[in-house]
């Protein structure tokens, strides 16, 4: 992992030797074709015009919304204690206008709906946002959404709405409003329109039906099944305000420990964490907390999103929300959005949805679209993450099942063995598919060699622990859309129940296995006779997943699974299918694509954004050109940083007046804790962001979107962006083919020994370790020995012998001449492996030198804004005025002035 390096003028090297190499430069010389003058005048004309037109949609994202923000009296707790409720108002630019009433998610407070709130302002409407009850500066506790309380409350909000003159009103003391909201908040939604009739439209996004079935799923049946432990503590937790765990131990809670939840729910938490069941109370307060029972009291048209990728509220709660609104001829329309609680989905989006729907129904303005979208997962690759990205489909006829749609189905059969499987006492080991709030970890399943002639080994199931029952390979390709059922037998050899989870994979020809959206349906059974086999029919996970010709289905069922309760005594199942085989029914739909609302008007935006771009173009290039020529006294400089600012629209300062030079061939460590504004510092560098002021400067031209000097730098920062489904050695030559320079220049053989790989540099990424794709990710970096080498967090994920081995590449790569940038929260790290430091503490340069200079004897001279700080910081220390003697004191002023965050 060591290779010799050519310098950076293509000469051979030896890499002992600290002789820097002649940087070459040239100069761009703007040079103005013949008869373009009259081209370019009609172009800004045109573009002058077109800006004019636009200007009306950019100053919608960026005009002032005028707010106003109070307490409101909400609903008394038992025993009369009265609850203040912490709210905003947003006012729209033209009033009397139709009214939200926004509510946020479970542990959240109006603050995470400021962004959206104004946005819905700034579209016209009238924006109630508040904190509930039991949340931040709201008074009263947890009852989770409880009618006596909380949808209580969000009734005398509406009230409160329908006295603002500046709220249309259907009639006195009945404003126009429509209630939306997100999980906890669109639970609110829901409730509250089934018991306030004068709720005129609703938004529910990834949300629940049953409490009791999102809580404690059971795929075959309704009644209560598996406790979904992890994420029931997660929620619990966010109550508690706990500090976070995988899962909370009940048995150490008290009153006194419950934190604002309602003492009745949180003993009835403890009940439940410890025997895995719901008792009569417990199932009767999350009864009451559902929508499940009152659908029928809904008459205001309903929009449901719910994301596909959701491990606490999965596709099929909506699913019952949807037939339960519309049995009685509500308007309902279904979103399968990509995301939910295990992956993101942008306020844009969800602004989006909100517009198409309320504009409608609230203003009036067009037709109220009830087509059901989703998301077909695998139908693309983002060129920017190299994760696969989804495609919306639109069904014209609307959702499947409701106004007499009929979802369209197809049979394919699974087929295997008689398999037994066991269930170790405790559930340990078990199996790991998903942890609340951060999707898959585990990416593969076991091994399924003796089902498609490969190998592939993971955690979503553990050897002995799952039998599996797979398809012949598909002869074209397949969506499957909604939950897929199947039959088959078990047999138990000594107990009266069994706990099972069932899932389906997509097992390509090479053995490469995915588990969609990482999800698992639990299943509970009760009254089995041992050695006597039963007969189960059951739901697996509801997925939207897009399956290739030539894969295989895997049916997967297993004994264990991290995220539920388990059983404590250890259990046999048998395992088998009738006659060896069984059909496998899979839910699709019949869709055209759609590229996120009217395509005619993307199109003529883009055809827009082009014209404009043209034109701004002209203006910017000749700007650009004029910033960016390059300062002859810098042209050696490979960086340099003078007062650099970078300010985000909230106010928050992330880099504030930065300046520091780094020199050829020094290792330069960007030291500093989360937060300090590494890594912002580092994408400024890149030209990834643009500065509030000051200015980078690389080899003398200025850094800022598209300039060429950044061809000169190879870079690391906040993750690679592999495909994950080509290997590591494709990945580099595709990276390097999509620079455009010519092959012979990107000396892969020195990339591939530097990644040290060895012959996994021809498996696909997907199958790598964190370690081994930071690897490659530096591999990436050093593509074509650029003269600038910038490395975000390099040793991230590496073991101490990588470590050693990645130190000693950078320090022969800086004897080339050549200069390195590294990013570390590491101070002996940075001692190790750089020959200068540069130390930041939110956002300012603390101090920078070289490493002998900071980390011993030698004297330092501290660079801070804040004088007054950073002295009584100093003295506190023991160290007199600026000066730190020794790197003792250096680590005490570091501890005493750097705290956490994110940069």
């Amino acid at each position: 992992m060591n290779p010799g390096l050519p310098s950076p003028n293509g000469r051979p090297s030896d890499v002992n030797t600290v002789a820097p190499a002649p940087t070459s430069r040239r100069r761009l010389r703007v040079r103005r074709p013949r008869g373009r003058r009259q081209w370019i005048v009609s172009i800004v004309v045109l573009g002058a015009l077109i800006a004019l037109v636009t200007a009306v949609a950019v100053s919608r994202t960026t005009t002032p919304v005028r707010s106003r923000s109070g307490f409101i009296a909400g609903t008394a707790e038992p025993g009369g204690a009265a609850v203040q409720l912490d709210t905003t108002v947003y006012f729209p630019q033209h009033t009397p206008a139709p009214a939200v009433l926004l509510a946020h998610g479970f542990g959240g407070s109006k603050n995470d709906l400021d962004g959206q709130a104004k946005a819905l302002a700034r579209h016209g409407y009238v924006v109630l946002a508040y904190t509930a009850r039991g949340f931040g500066r709201s008074g009263g506790m947890i009852h989770l959404d409880a009618p006596d309380y909380e949808v209580a409350d969000a009734s005398k909000l509406i009230t409160y709405l329908a006295s603002l003159p500046e709220v249309e009103k259907d009639k006195p003391g009945d404003p126009r409003v429509g209630v939306a909201g997100s999980s906890y908040g669109g639970g609110l939604a829901l409730l509250t329109a089934a018991y306030d009739s004068r709720v005129d439209a609703v938004a529910a996004d990834i949300t629940w039906n049953s409490l009791t079935h999102a809580l404690f799923p059971n795929a075959a049946g309704d009644s209560p099944g598996v406790f979904k432990k992890l994420w029931a503590g997660e929620l619990f937790q966010s109550g508690t305000g706990a500090r976070a765990s995988a899962a909370i131990d009940a048995t150490s809670l008290s009153a006194g420990q419950c934190g604002r939840f309602a003492p009745e729910l949180c003993a009835a938490y403890q009940r439940a964490a410890q025997t895995g069941h719901p008792d009569a109370a417990m199932t009767a307060l999350l009864a009451a907390s559902s929508p499940a029972g009152v659908l029928g009291r809904i008459h205001a048209p309903t929009l449901l999103s719910q994301g596909e990728q959701d491990s606490l509220f999965p596709l099929t709660e909506a699913d019952a929300n949807a037939r339960g609104i519309a049995a009685t001829g509500t308007t309902v329309k279904v979103i399968w959005r990509a995301g939910g609680h295990d992956g993101g989905t942008t306020d844009s989006e969800i602004e989006r949805d909100l517009y198409s729907w309320f504009d409608p129904t609230l203003r009036h303005h067009g037709k109220i679209n009830t087509t059901f979208e989703l998301n077909e997962t695998g139908a693309g690759i983002s060129s920017e993450t190299g994760e696969r990205v989804a495609q919306t489909l639109q069904v014209d006829s609307g959702y499947p099942a409701i106004d007499g749609h009929r979802q369209s189905t197809a049979q394919l059969t699974v087929s295997g063995p008689s398999q037994p499987v066991n269930a170790p006492a405790g559930g340990n080991p078990a199996a790991v598919t998903d942890v609340p709030g951060l999707g898959a970890l585990a990416g593969t399943a076991a091994t399924l060699s003796s089902l498609t002639g490969t190998s592939t080994t993971g955690l979503t199931a553990i050897p002995g622990q799952a039998a599996f029952f797979a398809s012949a390979p598909l002869t074209d390709r397949r969506l499957i859309a909604g939950a897929p059922t199947v039959t088959f037998t078990i047999t138990p050899t000594s107990t009266t129940d069994a706990t099972l989870f069932l899932s389906l994979h997509d097992v390509s020809a090479d053995g490469s296995d995915t588990l969609p959206a990482q999800l698992v349906a639990p299943l509970q059974l009760s009254g089995l006779s041992p050695g006597q086999p039963t007969t189960v029919t059951a739901r697996l996970p509801a997925i939207v997943t897009d399956v290739a010709a030539g894969h295989r289905l895997v049916l997967s069922i297993a004994t264990t699974d991290l995220a539920y309760q388990l059983p404590s005594d250890p259990r046999t199942y048998v395992i088998s299918l009738a006659g060896g085989q069984a059909p496998l029914t899979l839910p699709s739909v019949d869709g055209r694509v759609v590229r996120g609302g009217n395509p005619g008007a993307w199109l003529i935006v883009g055809i827009v954004a082009v014209i404009l771009a043209i034109a701004l173009g002209v203006a910017r290039s000749v700007r650009r050109r004029i910033r960016s020529a390059v300062r002859a006294e810098l042209a050696e400089v490979p960086v340099a940083v003078t007062n650099l600012v970078k300010e985000y629209k909230d106010g928050y300062r992330a880099v504030d007046d930065v300046s520091f030079r780094v020199e050829q061939g020094q290792v330069v460590g960007l030291l500093g804790p989360n937060g300090a504004g590494k890594t912002t510092t580092l994408r400024v560098l890149m030209g990834l962001i643009a500065p509030t002021a000051g200015e980078v400067r690389v080899f003398g031209e200025r850094i800022e979107p598209g300039a060429k000097v950044l061809a000169r730098i190879g870079a690391f920062i906040e993750g690679p962006g592999f495909l994950p489904h080509l290997s590591g050695r494709e990945n580099l030559r595709l990276y390097w083919a999509a620079t455009g320079r010519p092959v012979e220049e990107a000396d892969f053989e020195t990339a591939l020994g530097i990644a040290g790989l060895g012959s996994s540099i021809e498996r696909r990424v997907k199958t790598y370790s964190h370690g081994m794709t930071q690897r490659l990710a530096i591999a990436q970096a050093m593509l074509g020995l650029p003269e600038l080498l910038v490395l975000d967090e390099p040793t991230n994920g590496l073991d101490p012998p990588q470590i050693a081995e990645m130190r000693e590449v950078l320090q022969s790569y800086a004897r080339t001449g050549r200069t390195v940038i590294v990013s570390s929260h590491l101070l002996a790290e940075v001692e190790q492996t750089c020959t200068h430091v540069v130390v930041m503490h939110r956002g300012q340069l603390i101090a920078a030198g070289s490493v002998p200079e900071i980390a011993g004897a030698a004297g330092m001279q501290l660079a801070v804004t804040d004088v007054e700080r950073a002295t009584a910081a100093l003295a506190a220390a023991g160290i007199a005025s600026q000066a730190v003697p020794a790197r003792r004191a250096l680590e005490d002023v570091f501890l005493d002035l750097v705290g956490g965050g994110e940069a």
